[in-house]
């Protein structure tokens, strides 16, 4: 049965989740991480949407595209931007190759705004261009998937990644003065990579961001090998380097764990949607390797987030939903689920 529970709700003891937690890491450090981020079967409406727009902004990162889709009822005032995962392509956002939630969102609406590209950045500033013992990748562009892309080009690779700069300054802007929309009392939800990401902008950007959406995102990365799992997924998708991203334990890194930076988010007052199954797959989810790789990773996202639970309870927060389905494996299907499940609570918090 499906667990939907608004405000704190009762609290995991520190055992059970400490299990938790352990499990997960031990799957998914014994798997390929990610591999099942784009594993599943999409809704029968995915694909190219026609009726969304290519948007390019410059950035310190040069020229990066966005597609958006306007609300249906023409307003400028509701915006949402919607995040990827890992393994984030560079010509459409996940969202759109696999699900129909962009169409859902503009039903609502909410106009919705897709960055595309990304990939292993935790849409983070990162400290330099992704690079092992001092050699940036050089040469045709990585496939998006294994450690042979270690030495590859590709994004964030010749150039260091500023996502954090460009979705809050210039694309922001590049919105407002260009198509009108809202500077703020904005929505940002994303999966996984995205989902971290999404607590982050909206914990130092609360005048942006007044709604924030993780599904199955890892909200403890401080915690004992979470850094190692995070290393290894980010060399499977597409050869990245954490420690260019963030030297390990240091200011720059903790600002990124949501378990840390969490009464940022409680003092904003900033509605939360906190969500991850229990890895258990559903009857769409075949008897095969995706499978078991997605079990795993949501495992460790599930523990990540009980933790965070366990984090905002102590500190007496009383602005999130979390959302906790008893069925559900690291995949799009679960994803496309939950933001269903979430878009009347965005559309209320937002605008």
């Amino acid at each position: 049965m499906r667990t939907l529970r608004r405000e704190r709700g009762p609290v995991q003891t520190r055992g059970s989740w400490l299990r938790r937690w352990a499990a997960g890491v031990s799957m998914a450090l014994l798997v390929p991480l990610t591999t099942t981020v784009a594993g599943t079967a999409a809704p029968a409406e995915a694909g190219f949407n026609a009726a969304a727009f290519d948007f390019w902004v410059d950035s310190g990162m040069g020229p990066i595209k966005s597609r958006v889709l306007r609300a249906a009822d023409g307003n400028t005032n509701r915006v949402v931007y919607v995040l990827d995962g890992m393994r984030a392509p560079e010509h459409l956002n996940g969202w759109e190759i696999e699900t129909d939630i962009p169409n859902a969102l503009a039903r609502a609406n909410i106009n919705v705004v897709m960055p595309v590209g990304g990939m292993s950045s935790f849409y983070a500033d990162w400290n330099s261009p992704s690079s092992f013992f001092g050699v940036p990748g050089t040469g045709a562009p990585n496939s998006g998937s294994g450690a042979a892309n270690a030495l590859s080009g590709g994004p964030g690779k010749s150039y260091r990644y500023q996502w954090e700069s460009f979705l809050t300054n210039d694309l922001r802007n590049a919105l407002a003065d260009r198509l009108g929309f809202n500077r703020f009392r904005n929505g940002v939800f994303g999966l996984s990579m995205g989902g971290s990401a999404a607590l982050t902008l909206a914990a130092y950007h609360p005048d942006q961001f007044s709604f924030a959406g993780a599904y199955s995102g890892y909200l403890n990365i401080s915690a004992p090998g979470m850094r190692e799992a995070i290393r290894l997924a980010m060399i499977d998708a597409g050869g990245y380097n954490v420690d260019s991203m963030a030297p390990p334990w240091g200011p720059q890194w903790l600002r990124m764990d949501p378990f840390v930076f969490a009464p940022n988010l409680v003092r904003n007052n900033t509605r939360l949607w906190i969500a991850a199954a229990s890895g258990l797959p559903t009857s769409t989810d075949g008897p095969n390797i995706n499978t078991v790789n997605g079990m795993a990773l949501e495992a460790l996202a599930l523990a990540n987030t009980r933790a965070f639970e366990v984090r905002m309870a102590t500190l007496g927060a009383r602005n999130v939903t979390y959302s906790f389905p008893a069925f559900g494996i690291h995949a799009w299907n679960n994803w496309n689920d939950e933001a269903l499940r979430m878009i009347p609570d965005l559309s209320n918090n937002i605008g």
